[in-house]
């Protein structure tokens, strides 16, 4: 039989989860909808961070209060927790060096340019375009 408290990391889980989904479904719409890859990246960061990190710590607590995983509860749990922890620290990392990237091929400019560190600190340096 269930405790109490098996109950509530199971709903708090699932809570988790229900809000992985929101922000997976908000970063699909955001990669829809925005209108250059620059915005499209931070709407695919989003949805790396919110749509994965968050349901993945909501599935290592829920499996935590999973009575019927048995030994395997810890397994699943610590799987989880690690892959989230990776996610947590990837995504943004990724990001960068698509941006980065981007911006140095120029393929991805966006027009008109509101601030440009990068430009101007290659214009400084007497770096050719």
């Amino acid at each position: 039989m269930a405790s109490t408290l098996d109950w509530v990391l199971v709903s708090i889980g699932e809570i988790l989860v229900a809000i992985g989904v929101f922000f997976d479904i908000v970063a699909a719409i955001g990669m829809l909808r925005f209108p250059n890859f620059f915005v499209r990246l931070h709407a695919a960061t989003i949805g790396a961070i919110g749509g994965a990190f968050v349901p993945l710590i909501g599935v290592a607590i829920m499996s935590v209060g999973c009575d019927f995983l048995g030994r395997y509860r810890f397994f699943i749990a610590g799987a989880a927790a690690v892959t989230a922890v990776l996610i947590l620290i990837l995504a943004p990392v990724g990001s960068h060096v698509l941006a980065k990237a981007a911006h140095e091929s120029r393929t991805a400019v966006v027009q008109p340019k509101v601030v440009d560190h990068l430009e101007e600190d290659r214009m400084t340096r007497g770096e050719e375009k």
